[in-house]
């Protein structure tokens, strides 16, 4: 038998059938055509009745239908279907019927020749999301969804269908549009006129898309997690669920994910990429769905606290009953079913209250946060925490819990959201700053334009996602041209964004043989980039800073053979220092604290007469000499000049010259050959936090001879 296309089954099933459903059961109704005037019919007009009747009707097999059929999208006795059974009249009204109903979706995706992305009317009760509500001509080419949000995102393949229904009702913008249009300028003031704003159910696309959708509130000044990548492969909705039974595929999840056979199990997994404490109960091998059950246990009690102490009126939750919030009138902390009743809803909102509950919520009604978008998740219930506490007589304790992770795997961070508002990371940054940067410049030496990401994945370092086998690179060449390879596990990896961006041999070629004290217009801030660990470890043989003329300067660092690697030293994942191996051989060392303390050498480099602190407060010390000696130069110059270590270029004119960087001060452009070297390497030692143990030495010989071709006194100081 042929196989013929869904689309040409269902035409022609539509025109054999009428699917009715009625109380929940659904009634198929043969169209026949009997004529009245029939009497019995013989045995042999019966026989040719049934042939005529087979070949003009021959059976068609739907596809899928029994997978639908177990599905919730058919679940006719669902409260998503019959909430609107005894209303009158009994019909699902506009702004519900595109979700609740098959007509409610043809008529909002324009199938039936109406306006598109609208409910025109309100749609009888007796449907559930049947085959032609994802299955018609315009949902099967559908490919853009706009969010509660007013986001747009485009490209998105068949799963646009599924974002139309699972992408909720509100969002932040709901949120502050409702705080602004009652004028509620005082965040712990009652107003009458809020009311509870509710995101709605199973908004997976909100949770995916994280701070791009804004599905939940996201407080000023704080930075959020964006679209959650799952793994090459699994990133769609289809990839994960199956599109017509919405049961998860836990065979694929079993590929990298040992251990899963059922849905249960998918509480429990943890990836290397989450390995904070996120909700303070000291335990980082529980599954992050429970790490987000206990931040959501947390805010509640938070929430609980803030309405009976500062507003004055004691709120319960259920998530049985609409608007979810209630009085708790005997205020036992819990909703009983005489409270959650509509009399009783919790009508003492203030802004701050909204804006937690809303959050609270967001995280409630989708059960599926924790392999959505977690980590987004985790930023709203700590904000939320976190802003509640700030009203709270009597403050939550939130220090042991974590907002954020690693560097790495932290997408909320400006190193991953710069590139939002563009929407492309250009090929000079997209190396480093996108999950599949590195990966492209391994296999084709060269870096190109990409997406925006939410953090390095484990495919960016790891070629096998069940073996775990790292990429390879056999060396590694630094901005200075230098080409060199490490014996560490995975280290030229670490070094290939570790190297920084620029190094002394641009600031030589920038400054030629330009007069060393004359402004030179051709002249601007070259910045070393961030975290330039290998390039301060390799010393003199990378040339990251600036080393001056007819200086030697130290070359690597050989630390001990046993911790002469990046992943010795640092947990590959977590990127914290395993301080504990330091304590072998390090006196004092308790904590990752105390590893400022360490020095191996008798020199007063700092010449501040103490030489028993450690290598990190000589550093520090000659850091803040540099500074003032660079401020003191460029004032003498007749142009102040302030560094700010939040704000690209970093250097501005501090045109009050009041040490303080203000938003009207511009960039700095009164260079002098002899002024930008001092300041590149101000800037090379002020990126690389760690360089007092990645060669501590060789950045004390940078910061001498910088200070020392400034004019400073350094008679009194020890260059290594």
């Amino acid at each position: 038998m042929k196989k013929i296309t869904l689309l040409v089954v269902i035409a022609v099933l539509m025109s054999l059938f009428t699917v009715q459903y009625a109380f929940g059961r659904q009634q198929v109704v043969e169209v026949a055509s009997v004529s009245a005037q029939d009497a019995t019919p013989t045995p042999a007009a019966e026989e040719e009745a049934e042939e005529a009747e087979a070949m003009a009707h021959p059976s068609v097999e739907i596809p899928f239908l029994s997978a639908w059929m177990n599905s919730p999208h058919a679940n006719a006795e669902s409260t998503s279907f019959r909430r609107w059974d005894n209303t009158d009249p009994a019909e699902v009204p506009v702004t519900c019927a595109k979700c609740h109903s098959t007509p409610g979706m043809i008529d909002y995706l324009g199938a039936d020749g109406s306006e598109p992305y609208v409910v025109n009317q309100p749609v009888p009760v007796g449907s559930v999301v049947e085959c032609m509500a994802c299955h018609n001509d315009v949902a099967v080419s559908l490919d853009t969804v706009t969010m509660p949000s007013g986001l747009t995102i485009s490209n998105l393949g068949h799963e646009a269908v599924c974002m139309e229904c699972h992408q909720g009702r509100a969002s932040q913008t709901q949120v502050l549009a409702a705080i602004e249009r009652v004028g509620a300028d005082d965040p712990d003031a009652v107003n009458a006129d809020l009311t509870f704003i509710n995101i709605h159910y199973y908004a997976a696309a909100a949770t995916k898309y994280g701070t791009w959708a804004k599905g939940g509130f996201e407080y000023p000044g704080q930075m959020y997690d964006a679209f959650f990548l799952h793994a090459p492969g699994v990133s769609a909705c289809t990839d994960c669920h199956n599109p017509h039974t919405t049961e998860l595929n836990l065979q694929l999840c079993a590929t990298c994910h040992q251990g899963v056979e059922s849905v249960d199990d998918l509480h429990d997994i943890r990836m290397q990429g989450s390995m904070m404490d996120y909700d303070g109960d000291g335990d980082i091998e529980e599954g992050m769905y429970y790490e987000l059950k206990g931040m959501q246990e947390v805010l509640f009690a938070s929430i609980q606290s803030y309405a009976a102490d500062v507003v004055g009126m004691p709120v319960g939750y259920t998530s049985e009953a609409h608007p979810y919030f209630f009085n708790d009138t005997n205020e036992d902390g819990e909703i009983t079913e005489d409270e959650a009743v509509g009399d009783n809803r919790y009508a003492s909102w203030t802004p701050r209250l909204l804006q937690a509950a809303f959050n609270y919520q967001v995280s409630k009604k989708d059960p599926g946060t924790f392999a959505h978008g977690g980590k987004y998740i985790v930023q709203l219930l700590y904000d939320s925490i976190a802003d509640i506490n700030a009203a709270l007589p009597e403050q939550v304790d939130i220090a042991a819990m974590h907002r954020t992770d690693a560097g790495h795997f932290d997408g909320s961070q400006q190193a991953f959201r710069y590139w939002d508002g563009s929407g492309a990371v250009p090929g000079t940054c997209a190396k480093c700053h996108t999950a599949d940067g590195l990966p492209f410049f391994l296999g084709q030496s060269v870096s190109i334009q990409g997406a925006p990401s939410n953090g390095l994945e484990c495919s960016t370092c790891h070629s096998d996602l069940t073996t775990w086998d790292l990429r390879v690179d056999e060396a590694v060449e630094f901005p200075s041209g230098a080409v060199l390879t490490s014996d560490g596990v995975g280290d030229n990896l670490c070094m290939n964004c570790h190297s920084g961006r620029a190094s002394g041999k641009q600031i030589e070629t920038r400054v030629g043989n330009l007069p060393l004290d004359e402004v030179a217009a051709s002249l601007s801030f070259v910045n070393p980039h961030y975290f330039a660990a290998a390039a301060t470890r390799y010393g003199s043989e990378a040339n990251g800073a600036y080393q001056y003329a007819d200086k030697e300067y130290f070359g690597y660092f050989s630390h001990v053979r046993r911790f002469d690697s990046c992943t010795e030293c640092h947990n590959a994942h977590q990127l914290t220092v395993d301080w504990q191996d330091c304590a072998d051989c390090h006196n004092g060392v308790a904590g990752p604290e105390d590893l400022v303390n360490i020095r191996e050498y008798e020199d007063d480099f700092d010449g501040d007469g103490d030489t028993a602190e450690g290598i990190a407060g000589e550093i520090a010390t000659m850091e803040e000499m540099l500074y003032e000696a660079i401020r003191a130069y460029a004032a003498e110059a007749a142009t102040p000049i302030v560094y700010d270590s939040h704000s690209h270029p970093y250097f501005f004119e501090d045109v009050n010259d009041d040490g303080v960087r203000t938003e009207d001060e511009g960039r700095y452009t009164a260079w002098t050959p002899r002024l930008l070297k001092a300041a590149y390497n101000y800037q090379y030692v002020q990126k690389d936090p760690g360089a007092y143990t990645h060669n501590g030495q060789y950045i004390i010989q940078v910061l001498y001879d910088s200070l020392e071709d400034l004019g400073v006194d350094v008679s009194g100081m020890v260059r290594p």
